[in-house]
């Protein structure tokens, strides 16, 4: 089967689960999206690497890809090999020295070690087809247009405007402290909009 590579477009809070974000990704030079409901703690593992933050302690993911680089063991691309009754299905497929091993994963747990190893997403042209949006009329989208959006930070955009900005960077330090960065994400913008 022929893989069609992927790359990641927004990752948002779900306006159908609460508790849940999407993360979404979009066929490279294509118009095809493809949502993906997700945890709040994968949106998170995804979102630090996405806004360049770094944590003073590494999360699970920095952690599993510690480990794998230890072990000369390198995540070489990562395929969304499977969709059944609303589930998504990847394997992880890993090179060291003497082998190739595909690994089943999480899809979440998947993209947040792609965007840490800098490696490819993969699905193939019948996921792409139960699953995708098509928007015609958007053109392709740059990796550099990824947005990151919580749940905090479009529930609470009010209240952050209200706070100085001695106010803002104290929260932020305590957002960071507790290692929450979706929180984070949204703080540092409202910083940004007033420098």
């Amino acid at each position: 089967m022929k893989k069609v590579e992927l790359e990641i477009i927004a990752v948002s809070h779900s306006i159908m689960q609460s508790s849940s974000y999407v993360v979404v990704l979009g066929e490279v030079d294509g118009t095809r999206r493809m949502p993906i409901v997700i945890g709040a703690f994968e949106a998170q593992a995804i979102a630090v690497v996405l806004e360049n933050m770094h944590p003073r302690r590494p999360l699970t993911h920095d952690l599993m890809k510690n480990f794998m680089n230890a072990f000369n063991v390198e995540l070489m691309e990562i395929v969304i090999s499977d969709y059944q009754e609303s589930i998504f299905y990847s394997k992880l497929v890993c090179v060291n020295v003497d082998d190739t091993v595909e690994i089943d994963s999480r899809t979440s747990d998947a993209i947040a070690l792609a965007i840490r190893f800098g490696c490819r997403i993969y699905t193939y042209e019948h996921i792409l087809d139960a699953t995708t949006i098509n928007l015609e009329n958007e053109q392709p989208k740059k990796k550099q247009e990824i947005t990151v959006e919580s749940p905090s930070a479009s529930a609470s955009n009010e209240d952050l405007r209200l706070l100085s900005i001695e106010a803002l960077q104290n929260l932020l330090n305590e957002v960071l402290e507790n290692e929450d960065y979706i929180k984070a994400i949204a703080i540092r913008d409202e910083i940004n909009k007033r420098k």
